[in-house]
């Protein structure tokens, strides 16, 4: 895995985007997520640099693997979770700003999963002590990319000049994948139908953070956007928030399904990807979810482990 060896702190004190990190300290967050990853399968504990430290759970929306890994993880590196109930900390008692003020003089982090990135900034800002991570927002999905990352490297190795094409919306988890591929030197694809394409602010943000001759190509052609790609991505079609649109969206995005005739166009070394929860039929079919291609358990594990190495950074503790 390429990176220099050793973890550095985060200029940063929060992570509520991809575009946070540096290019180096996101080289050093999978580099320490890897050697976390290992060192968890040899079975023998590890150190603990979040010892007497606690860390706030705020979950404004339901989750399995974000809350289950963040709790894991916390706990495998020597913290303490706290999660009070959604209602108290987002209901109408005080404001969300309030809540952050008083939490920070009893936690050292807050992991918040919430509806729009600038609550979450607002959020951040008014708690200067208290590190912020965004466990996900409408806009940003950025704890998703670092799994996807690591993912792709331990399939592919370095991903410089690789092709990464996403099929489905452009919305939370295709902004941070974007930004995150960007800054490793992807090449990317995203196909969407009219109207639902990568915000254009989004892929002004890639191209400012490019590297390694990344490039980034937007169409609504999945045919022709899977053609020798490396992996294959795809998202529910209809978002939390966005139920009541599920039955319009099936129709619109039917042709930009995963199925086994669009892997067969990408090539039969492409893996496949998905953040999950996945709807089996709808956005992707058994057979490419369940085939040897598929690592999107992959990316649900490494979720776990690029976790505990971004809270091991982002709390200001280096590793040794």
């Amino acid at each position: 895995m390429s990176g220099p060896p050793g973890p550095v702190t985060l200029a940063s004190k929060d992570f509520l985007s991809v575009l946070d990190l540096t290019p180096i300290e996101l080289d050093q967050l999978l580099h320490l997520a890897g050697a976390l990853k290992r060192a968890r399968g040899t079975g023998v504990p590890g150190d603990m640099p979040l010892a007497g430290q606690h860390v706030a759970l705020l979950f404004e929306k339901p989750s399995l693997r974000t809350r289950i890994t963040f709790v894991v993880a916390v706990r495998e590196l020597g913290g303490e979770v706290i999660e009070p109930p959604s209602d108290v900390v987002f209901g109408s008692r005080e404001t969300p700003e309030d809540v952050a003020r008083n939490l920070e003089r009893w936690v050292s982090a807050a992991v918040v999963r919430t509806f729009a990135q600038s609550r979450l900034a607002s959020f951040a800002g008014a708690a200067p002590r208290m590190h912020v991570i965004n466990a996900l927002t409408n806009e940003e999905h950025p704890c998703q990319a670092l799994a996807d990352m690591l993912t792709l490297q331990e399939r592919l190795g370095s991903l410089a000049g690789r092709t990464l094409t996403y099929v489905g919306d452009g919305n939370n988890v295709a902004t941070s994948l974007a930004q995150a591929g960007a800054m490793l030197g992807l090449h990317l694809r995203f196909a969407s139908p009219p109207g639902f394409e990568l915000p254009a602010a989004v892929i002004e943000t890639c191209a400012r953070a490019a590297r390694h001759g990344a490039t980034l190509t937007v169409t609504n052609d999945p045919m022709s956007a899977v053609d020798g790609a490396d992996a294959v991505y795809t998202d529910v079609w209809a978002s939390m928030g966005q139920e009541q649109e599920a039955a319009a969206r099936a129709r619109i995005f039917q042709p930009f399904q995963v199925n086994p005739g669009l892997m067969r166009a990408a090539g039969a070394n492409a893996v496949f990807m998905h953040c999950l929860p996945a709807h089996r039929g709808i956005e992707v079919t058994d057979d490419v979810m369940d085939s040897p291609a598929s690592a999107v358990f992959d990316q649900a594990e490494n979720r776990l482990h690029t976790q505990k190495a971004l809270l091991t950074l982002v709390m200001g503790t280096k590793a040794r």
